[in-house]
């Protein structure tokens, strides 16, 4: 039996995920959360094999979550079920440990595929994202910008990108604005922007923010 934690911030996604994964007999729901926060309570007190998680939600996101769940519980496969197209952030978030990475718009049988596949402790890649890869080994140093970023100068660009202020980011984060500061320059320098509206601007191009 494989036990499954559903994450997203509407409710009637994780209802009908739970009804979808009650057809199969060994897919079991063990736990539910509607934000980053709850997500990393879920993994510290509820046993779970595959985690679903959204990215895109209010507070603490899949994003910012991601880098704990791994922390906390490092045996716990990711299956990212996420709005955005692959090619937007299946590579950075693959990257930063998620095990797979799938778009809300994928015919429902591959996510239960994709959960039994990382269930048996592998990654699931779909094949947009080996092409993403192929690619990217292919481009060397030629990658785009925001992929040369690291984990938390990611999660800081997007935050930024969506008009947070420093003193936002280090509270949701739990770091100092000194230090968010330093990744904003750092982060900057790396992709050749000089503004926050650079920022933002690059994102809704890129359209890794809505």
């Amino acid at each position: 039996m494989i036990r499954i934690g559903i994450v997203d911030d509407h409710a009637i996604v994780r209802s009908g995920l739970k009804q979808f994964f009650s057809e199969h007999v060994d897919l079991r729901v063990a736990g539910e959360a509607a934000s980053g926060r709850e997500a990393i309570d879920l993994v510290r007190t509820t046993e779970l094999d595959v985690l679903v998680m959204d990215l895109s939600m209010p507070g603490q996101s899949g994003i910012d979550a991601l880098a704990m769940i791994r922390a906390k519980a490092p045996d716990v496969g990711i299956l990212i079920l996420s709005g955005y197209p692959e090619e937007h952030y299946a590579m950075n978030l693959i990257r930063q440990g998620a095990s797979g990475y799938l778009n809300k718009e994928c015919d429902p049988s591959e996510i239960v595929e994709a959960i039994r596949t990382i269930a048996l402790g592998k990654r699931y890649i779909t094949p947009s994202v080996a092409e993403l890869l192929a690619q990217q080994l292919g481009r060397k140093g030629d990658a785009a910008p925001h992929e040369q970023l690291s984990e938390r100068e990611f999660q800081v660009f997007l935050k930024l990108a969506k008009g947070q202020t420093a003193g936002d980011i280090a509270e949701s984060l739990s770091l100092s604005v000194k230090t968010v500061s330093t990744y904003r320059t750092r982060l900057m320098e790396k992709m050749g922007l000089s503004s926050n509206s650079d920022l933002t601007y690059y994102a809704l191009k890129n359209k890794l923010i809505d």
